[in-house]
C-alpha cells in the first residue's frame, strides 16, 4: 500500500486489517480510472479521503459490469451480475459479510457518515438502465438516469464533505454538481460512448439540430465533425454550464476544509467543457482532456487553500472557549 494511502487510513482511525485492504483497492480504482477526481480528493483532509475512495470505487466496480463489452458476457450475464451486486450490498450494509473489497469499504462508509441506502439503490437502477436503454427521447428521460447514476454521488459524497448549514439546504447544490459532472462525461465521451451502442444525448434536441444516430455514426467512422453535430453539441455544453451555475453556491455551504476539493473538481471538469470547444467538439473521434499542467495549475493554489483551511480548524480546536461571564 502507498504510504499516503496508509497514511490516510490511520488518519480516518480503520484499523482493520482487511477493511484497510478493501480502502486501499478502492483508492488505487480512484488513482488509475479517475484523475481528475482522485487530484481534487488530494486536497481533502487525509480522514475523509477513505470515504470517498470508497465511494468511487463501488461506482466504479458496478460501472465495470455494465460496460466491459469486451469480456465475452452476455446482456443476461451482466443483468445477473448487478443483481447479484444489488443482493450483495444489502447484505454489507445490514452489517453481514462483504463479498467484494468494495462492498466492505463502501458499507463501512455509509454506517461512518450515515449514508442514506437508497441513494446506492437509486444507482443501481441507473446502472441497470444501462443494460438495455440505449436511447433516450427527451432530456427529461435522460434526466431519470442521470439522477441515479450522477446527483446521487453527489448526495452520497455530502455527509463526508460536511456543512456549515442545514444539510438539506445543501443538497439541491451537491445533487446538481453531480449532474453536471454527468453531462460533461456524456459530451467528452460521446464517441465511446456510441462505440458501446448508447447515446446520452436527447434525441429530440438533437433532431432540432438535423441531427440522428445516423449521422453521429458517419462522423466516427469517418473522423469528421458535421456542423449540425457541431452545433447541437454547444447547445448541449451551454446548458450544462447552466447546470454548473447553479451547482456553484453549494462550495460556500461546505465545511471549509472540503471547499478547496470540490472547488478544484468544478473548476476542472467545466474546463473539460472549454477543451471540448476548442476542439471544435471534434468529440466523436477524439477524446479531449485537461493539460497535465493545467491541472497542476489549478490544484496548487487549492492545496495552499485546504492547508489554510485545516489549519484554521486546528487553532479552533485547540483555543479554549472563553469562560462566561468573563
Amino acid at each position: 500500500m502507498p504510504r499516503n494511502g496508509r497514511a490516510e487510513l490511520d488518519a480516518a482511525g480503520i484499523v482493520d486489517p482487511g477493511l484497510r485492504a478493501a480502502y486501499a483497492a478502492c483508492r488505487e480504482l480512484n488513482a488509475v480510472h479517475g484523475r481528475t477526481f482522485f487530484l481534487a480528493t488530494r486536497l481533502l483532509p487525509a480522514a475523509r479521503r477513505p470515504a470517498v475512495h470508497a465511494l468511487y470505487g463501488f461506482a466504479r466496480h458496478a460501472d465495470d459490469i455494465v460496460d466491459d463489452l469486451g469480456d465475452g458476457r452476455s446482456f443476461a450475464d451482466r443483468a445477473a451480475q448487478l443483481g447479484s451486486l444489488a443482493v450483495s450490498l444489502g447484505t454489507a450494509l445490514d452489517g453481514g459479510p462483504a463479498a467484494h473489497p468494495v462492498l466492505a469499504a463502501v458499507a463501512d462508509t455509509a454506517r461512518r457518515y450515515d449514508i442514506e441506502r437508497q441513494h446506492f439503490i437509486d444507482f443501481l437502477a441507473s446502472m441497470r438502465m444501462d443494460l438495455d436503454v440505449t436511447d433516450y427521447p427527451a432530456y427529461a428521460d435522460l434526466a431519470r438516469y442521470v439522477h441515479g447514476s450522477a446527483a446521487v454521488i453527489g448526495l452520497q459524497v455530502l455527509p463526508v464533505l460536511g456543512t456549515v448549514v442545514p444539510r438539506a439546504e445543501a443538497t439541491p447544490h451537491a445533487a446538481a454538481l453531480g449532474v453536471a459532472f454527468q453531462l460533461t462525461n456524456f459530451l467528452r465521451d460521446v464517441g465511446e460512448d456510441l462505440d458501446r451502442g448508447r447515446i446520452y444525448l436527447p434525441a429530440d434536441e438533437l433532431a432540432a439540430f438535423g441531427v440522428d444516430r445516423g449521422l453521429l455514426v458517419w462522423c466516427r467512422r469517418v473522423r469528421r465533425t458535421d456542423p449540425r453535430v457541431r452545433r447541437a453539441l454547444a447547445h448541449m455544453a451551454a446548458r450544462t454550464r447552466a447546470v454548473y451555475r447553479r451547482a456553484t453556491p453549494g462550495i460556500g455551504m461546505l465545511e471549509p476544509v472540503s471547499r478547496a476539493c470540490v472547488a478544484c473538481a468544478a473548476t476542472l471538469y467545466r474546463e473539460i467543457l472549454d477543451e471540448i470547444a476548442d476542439s471544435g467538439y471534434a468529440v466523436l473521434h477524439r477524446r479531449v482532456a485537461v493539460p497535465a499542467r493545467r491541472r497542476a495549475a489549478v490544484a496548487l493554489p487549492g492545496v495552499a487553500r485546504a492547508l489554510a483551511a485545516r489549519l484554521r480548524a486546528t487553532r479552533r480546536v485547540r483555543t479554549p472557549s472563553p469562560a462566561r461571564g468573563a
